[in-house]
């Protein structure tokens, strides 16, 4: 399905790293199966990982083509022992260099008060030789730092790498940077020196996504509790110093589903989006800064 929606976006800030006239296009849409619920995607080495809540938590690859993906046989089960670990992935965190970590929300009561939010450290390249987390499963930690729920994705400030996540939730979000090195071997995330740095946010953050390049944290996001789609872009170091989000563009698009991840691909002009619906969960996008 071939659609084309561009959005002008204004400029609520200003960044020395690049000129803030982004547009953003949608360009394809289409279904992935097997997935259950999408829950997010990862975009690394020329591979993407989409991974979501099938009847456990799951992760598969794809190769890139024009505006398609294309399945490469592997699929990895978030599973011990044939049992459900990772039932709902929020998030993968990943740099080549530092330990690995994935995320998991579950929502304990339907008024979204009360949560479990896990953050396991795992052995990746393991993960994807095995298939399963069977000796691949290093550390579990309890994300308790957290408010709701835990969505880790790598960011880069003053020249170290840190794990960041965010909060879904109406109101008191945070993004908080925990030390990747402390929190590899805590078990839980209020343990001293985990959080190193966090500053308050925006409601409704499903995932993050860091562009190194330009210093810039997306907040990926929901309008309201669940639907619609938001990207928020935010110069990370100043709303760590400021201790508040810093939004320099804020992109709303007219999509009524639940947006869960996002990623730029290797040409950083090219995007990918994907939500949790059954059809039409994940769509390629343009982007031209």
């Amino acid at each position: 399905m071939k659609t084309l929606l561009f959005i002008a976006v204004g400029l609520t800030g200003l960044s020395s790293l690049f000129r803030w006239d982004l547009s953003i296009g949608l360009t394809t849409s289409f279904t992935v199966d097997s997935l259950g619920a999408c829950q997010g995607v990862s975009y690394q080495q020329d591979k993407v990982y989409l991974y979501g809540d099938r009847e456990v938590g799951m992760i598969r690859a794809y190769t890139v083509g024009k505006d398609a993906l294309t399945y490469t046989g592997q699929e990895v089960k978030l599973t011990v022992d044939g049992q459900d670990v990772i039932n709902h992935p929020t998030g993968i965190a990943y740099n080549q260099t530092g330990p690995t970590f994935i995320g998991n929300s579950i929502r304990l009561n339907p008024e979204g008060t009360k949560w479990r939010a896990v953050i396991y450290l795992v052995n990746w390249a393991g993960l994807l030789r095995t298939g399963t987390l069977d000796n691949n499963l290093l550390n579990t930690i309890e994300d308790d730092a957290c408010i709701q729920g835990t969505r880790p994705e790598y960011v880069r400030y003053q020249n170290k790498w840190y794990v960041a996540t965010a909060d879904y939730g109406a109101q008191a979000n945070e993004v908080r940077l925990y030390d990747p090195i402390l929190l590899a071997k805590a078990r839980k995330t209020s343990e001293p020196g985990i959080v190193v740095k966090k500053f308050t946010c925006s409601p409704w953050v499903q995932n993050l996504h860091w562009i190194p390049s330009k210093g810039v944290l997306v907040l990926i996001q929901n309008q309201i509790e669940g639907r619609r789609w938001r990207f928020t872009f935010l110069d990370l170091k100043r709303s760590i110093e400021s201790g508040r989000e810093q939004v320099l563009k804020t992109v709303d698009i007219d999509k009524a589903d639940e947006l869960e991840g996002f990623t730029l691909l290797g040409d950083k002009l090219t995007g990918l989006a994907v939500t949790s619906s059954r059809q039409n969960n994940v769509h390629f996008m343009n982007l031209s800064w």
